[in-house]
């Protein structure tokens, strides 16, 4: 486990959960001191990219200077140990798993895990998740999120799948603490371009729409 905690603080600068999947080290290398630079703050390396714990271990290592480093796509016990041994600072499933839950819970290690339905959202939220991702949200859209709350104006939920610039703007006024955001975010074309200049352009306007 990592020895730097995850900051809240951080998380509440820009409450946007980006979600690094298959990209290789080398990119990664190049994106975070520019994911930085940008103002985002907290990011999640998933557990299906090839390499995940040693890219974990590498943004620990050489730049978890303000910024929360993380693990996602955490579906069994046997991927939050990895995930967790390569320093994770917090961890974002995207299903419903109990022992992963409880077990973070346990370890005091921030969790936002995955749920669809008002019954799996509020079991995820009783069983002690900080955070409850709900995922997909792309189909049910920032009316879903402000129906949850109603209800339940209890729960800290991140709309995570379908979420974009267009309306990042209408999940947050719903209600959503946080934003989950994969291909939306780290835009491929700039990505395999190496236009790093191009993707701080782009990073930015996505911290633009959060004021």
């Amino acid at each position: 486990m990592s020895n730097n905690k995850f900051s809240w603080e951080l998380f509440e600068k820009a409450p946007i959960v980006g979600i690094v999947r298959n990209l290789s080290i080398e990119a990664v290398k190049q994106i975070l001191p520019v994911y930085r630079a940008a103002g985002l703050t907290t990011i999640e390396i998933t557990m299906n990219t090839p390499g995940a714990g040693d890219i974990i271990r590498y943004a620990l290592a050489n730049e978890s200077e303000g910024l929360n480093i993380g693990a996602g796509t955490v579906c069994t016990k046997e991927d939050l140990e990895v995930a967790l041994d390569a320093g994770a600072q917090f961890i974002v499933t995207p299903i419903l798993n109990k022992k992963v839950i409880k077990s973070c819970v346990k370890k005091g290690v921030p969790v936002f895990p995955g749920a669809y339905t008002p019954s799996e959202i509020y079991n995820a939220w009783s069983l002690g998740a900080n955070v409850v991702k709900v995922f997909p949200a792309t189909a049910l859209g920032p009316e879903y999120i402000k129906d949850l709350r109603g209800p339940m104006n209890q729960l800290k939920l991140m709309p995570t799948g379908g979420v974009s610039l267009e309306n990042m703007n209408e999940f947050l006024k719903a209600g959503a603490t946080g934003l989950g955001i994969g291909g939306q975010l780290f835009d491929k074309k700039l990505i395999d371009a190496k236009d790093w200049d191009g993707l701080l352009t782009h990073f930015r306007r996505f911290v633009e729409g959060l004021r």
